[in-house]
């Protein structure tokens, strides 16, 4: 009998709803034996059919049950049960399900779902089942919500990473499920690529997945990859591990096992791996590595690497044995955890030969330079102080060359105004602008190579310190001028000096005077400088108007000489026997030098120009027009020194800057001597003017233009997929992944340079470097990295990568087919982490060239 709702008595519609299993995932009904084996507790021997347990109240229930159908609902008064047809749904606390029909039964407290069949027996709205463990799909579902036990048939869930399937699932009251018939996978299709198949599994919430005997199927074609067991994680948040090594063979270097090792999750904010390399040739490595993270106060990595390598035989004469190590530290803080204070770090050395003899990708092989930065700084609110402790290194793996600075301190007081009116009207005065700021650096410093480095004793270093104090003001002339003095006064302070004497045996003879002194400098210096515009107008065509900005400046500098004897700085030296002498300065070994050497009074002359132009624009529905710059900057700029006795005037250096297109960048500049030179590029004071009736010789020039081409340039990555720090990691690190959402890409960068120093033939380099990826399909993507040396006639590194989604698997070819690096590396490897290992692995390494 069908009733509406309003008319049957309100006693018949309390209703009880079923719960779905809450745990795990997968099929089916296992034999009784495993069960006994596996849980002998929950076996389905000892325990009663719990489906079938009558005479429970309704009373029972905690809570609300909200139900609906589309169709329609149906109550059974005489056989207390309750059917919903169509789009029917069931909420209680957190469990909700869906499904096409839902019988709930009074009697037992069961529930019974399955889909709806139209005529023509196509089955539509499964079952789906969602609570806080996650999302069930299934052809039917039966549950108990009295004993929490239920049973389902043709079930798929998600658990971890991965996904189970099952015929037939049994779920006990403490969520753990029986699966019949199962397999396990990362891959989301409804019809797996692959699959590890079972007929027996186990699945406990939160903690692990069971497995009897199974092996690997791949398209649904069985494989020989068997295990006795199967044993999946499955528990949220950190796990410790085996990290499974490769394997392969290197001609120079043996039979190897590389990045082997042992993964350790100490806490959700903290890991640890340590991982090795073996080689069966005598060559080894080790690597550990670190991240932490700490909401809302600081996150970082920190990585250390160490090889053991030996390349050739000890008998023969090209044996070698490199011992490399290399360190990375990276250490961000959120802002607002200290808002007047901020600690960073960004740490990157080693030994400069690391990436040369060891795996590496095309950006570390091809970088020359390494730069670390630890630094402190603190702000204090409302008042001009900053302090800014550091420690800074620097590295260049051409020359071997470190330099080192720690500790290094700055501390720093901003402008601040003496004569300044606290209550202001009118214009301000000239004196109410002179104001001064005053800054101090302290630092400690090391230069030497990477082979002595941890051979130098403290006395090595250099270390100082410097005070600024400049004080300056401005105010206009003639209305359209401005004209800015200043004076600049400096005090350098050292721990030790030296001295130099004449020894007839010895020659000259250096003295270290370790004593603490100090030198003061100062400058003079003023500024006069105005702005010209200038406006072309036009009645007709798209272009509108064309603006000139011209910016031209005077600067004039004067300091004394401060080598004069009344300073003391400089000294004078016997040099030898004839009586010579030559002159040297007391602090020559100074790390931030000292009082210059000579009087100056430097006038320079600077032209800063500025061409845009404004055109009609119909896809700017407000105003119609759009800006065009011609040249973002064209300057010319020389000096000439009042206080020098001949060369008076310095080069005229040419610089330019613009844009075409909003793609292509442009720099050109050039240098220009005023004066003629001798066959080795001396100058001589006559002016080419003179000599060759030209205003200057042109001696170097340079001209780069560099693009870059992405439809996706500047748009910040958006995915409704994955976390909200993983998403932000994307966006930091574009290049470390791969977006099919961007059709193509290509950088280039051409550089061309011309220097002639003399008369003598001009030395011309031209280089030209590219690089860029192409989506071919929605699934392959190519990528490429080279350059060419137009006078070498020479390609550079070059490399070329093959990308293939395979959906839940991922195909990687990275080729670099000549050069010294020439190797390439094939891989086919299962997406998901929980499955890295099962993966496929061909390479060559370049170590097998020599």
């Amino acid at each position: 009998m069908l009733l509406k709702l309003t008319k049957i008595p309100f006693i018949y519609f309390i209703i009880l709803i079923f719960v779905l299993f809450t745990g795990k995932n997968t099929y089916a009904e296992a034999s009784e034996d495993l069960f006994l084996k596996m849980h002998p507790m929950d076996s389905l021997k000892k325990t009663p059919d719990t489906l079938k347990i009558v005479k429970k109240q309704s009373s029972d229930l905690k809570s609300k049950v909200k139900y609906t159908a589309s169709d329609s609902i149906r109550f059974d008064i005489m056989t207390k049960k309750v059917y919903l047809f169509g789009q029917a749904a069931i909420e209680y606390e957190t469990i909700h399900l869906k499904a096409g029909f839902i019988t709930i039964d009074w009697n037992d407290n069961s529930v019974f779902a399955e889909p709806s069949k139209d005529s023509t027996g196509k089955l539509s709205e499964k079952p789906i089942f969602t609570d806080e463990n996650g999302t069930f799909n299934a052809e039917s579902m039966k549950y108990n919500f009295t004993t929490k036990k239920g049973k389902i048939t043709t079930v798929v869930t998600k658990e971890g990473e991965g996904y189970i399937h099952g015929e037939v699932v049994k779920k006990y009251e403490n969520n753990d499920l029986y699966i019949k018939n199962g397999l396990y996978t990362t891959c989301d299709a409804e019809t797996p690529h692959y699959h590890i198949a079972a007929k027996k599994l186990k699945v406990i919430p939160n903690d692990k997945v069971i497995t009897g005997p199974a092996y690997l199927m791949i398209e649904r074609i069985p494989t020989p990859f068997a295990i006795p067991f199967g044993f999946f994680p499955n528990s949220k948040g950190q796990s410790s591990g085996i990290i499974i090594p490769t394997y392969g063979e290197s001609v120079n270097l043996g039979f190897f096992l590389r990045n082997g090792g042992y993964y350790i999750g100490l806490s959700d904010q903290l890991d640890l791996s340590i991982k090795g390399d073996m080689y069966s040739k005598g060559s080894w490595g080790t690597g550990v590595s670190s991240n932490y993270a700490k909401r809302y106060k600081y996150r970082g990595s920190i990585n250390f690497n160490y090889n053991f390598i030996k390349n050739g035989e000890p008998e023969l004469p090209n044996y070698q044995i490199n011992k490399d190590f290399f360190i990375n530290w990276n250490h961000s803080q959120d802002p607002k955890a200290h808002p007047n204070s901020l600690f960073t770090a960004n740490v990157n050395a080693g030994s400069s030969t690391f990436y040369n003899h060891s795996i590496s990708n095309t950006k570390d092989y091809l970088t020359n330079t390494f730069q670390s930065a630890i630094s402190y700084t603190k702000t204090w609110p409302g008042k001009p102080f900053n302090l800014a402790l550091s420690a800074r290194h620097n590295q260049n793996t051409l020359n071997k060359q470190i330099n080192i600075s720690f500790p290094e301190a700055t501390f720093n007081v901003n402008r601040i105004t003496f004569f300044k009116n606290k209550i202001q009207s009118g214009e301000q005065k000239w004196y109410e602008k002179i104001g001064a700021s005053y800054s101090l650096n302290a630092k400690n410093s090391l230069s030497t190579t990477d082979s002595t480095f941890f051979k130098e004793k403290l006395d090595h270093f250099q270390n100082g310190m410097r005070q600024s104090l400049p004080i300056s003001t401005s105010f206009k002339l003639f209305k359209f001028f401005s004209l800015a003095p200043s004076i600049n006064i400096n005090s350098t302070t050292y721990l030790q000096s030296i001295r130099k004497h004449w020894d007839d045996k010895q020659g000259v003879v250096t003295d270290t005077i370790k004593k603490l002194t100090s030198s003061l400098d100062y400058s003079l210096n003023a500024s006069f400088f105005t702005r010209i515009y200038g406006l072309l107008q036009f009645k007709k065509g798209n272009v509108l108007a064309i603006r000139h900005v011209i910016s031209p400046s005077v600067q004039f500098s004067y300091h004394p000489d401060f080598s004069a004897p009344a300073y003391g700085y400089y000294k004078y030296v016997k040099t030898n026997t004839q009586g010579d002498s030559t002159k040297y300065f007391i602090y020559q070994n100074g790390i931030f030098g000292g009082p210059p050497l000579g009087k100056a009074g430097i006038l320079s002359f600077s032209l800063d120009n500025l061409l845009d132009m404004k055109v009609k624009n119909k896809k700017d529905t407000i105003s119609g027009t759009k800006k065009i710059k011609i040249f973002e900057n064209l300057s010319l700029n020389s000096s000439y020194n009042t206080a020098a006795d001949s060369l008076k005037w310095s080069n005229i250096n040419l610089n330019g800057r613009t844009t075409l297109f909003n793609k292509v960048f442009l720099n050109f500049s050039g240098t220009f001597d005023p004066y003629i030179s001798d066959s080795i590029g001396r100058k001589i004071n006559t002016f080419e003017l003179k000599k060759n009736k030209k205003i200057a010789r042109l001696t170097q020039a340079g001209l780069a233009f560099s693009f870059n081409l992405n439809p996706a340039a500047g748009k910040a990555k958006q995915s409704n997929k994955g976390t909200e720090q993983e998403l932000k990691n994307i966006n930091m690190n574009p290049d470390a992944y791969i977006d099919f959402n961007i059709p193509w890409t290509l950088n280039m960068n051409y550089n061309i340079l011309y220097s002639k120093p003399n008369y003598k033939n001009a030395i011309i380099t031209q280089t030209l470097s590219f690089s860029g990826d192409v989506s071919l399909t929605p699934k392959w993507k190519i990528g490429f990295n080279s350059g060419y040396d137009f006078i070498n006639k020479d390609f550079s590194y070059s490399s070329i990568s093959i990308y293939r989604d395979l959906h839940c698997w991922e195909m990687h070819f990275n080729w670099i087919p000549f050069g010294f690096r020439q190797s390439y590396n094939f891989q086919i490897n299962v997406k998901s982490s929980m499955l890295q290992d099962l993966k496929l692995v061909r390479r060559r390494d370049w170590s097998e060239n020599q």
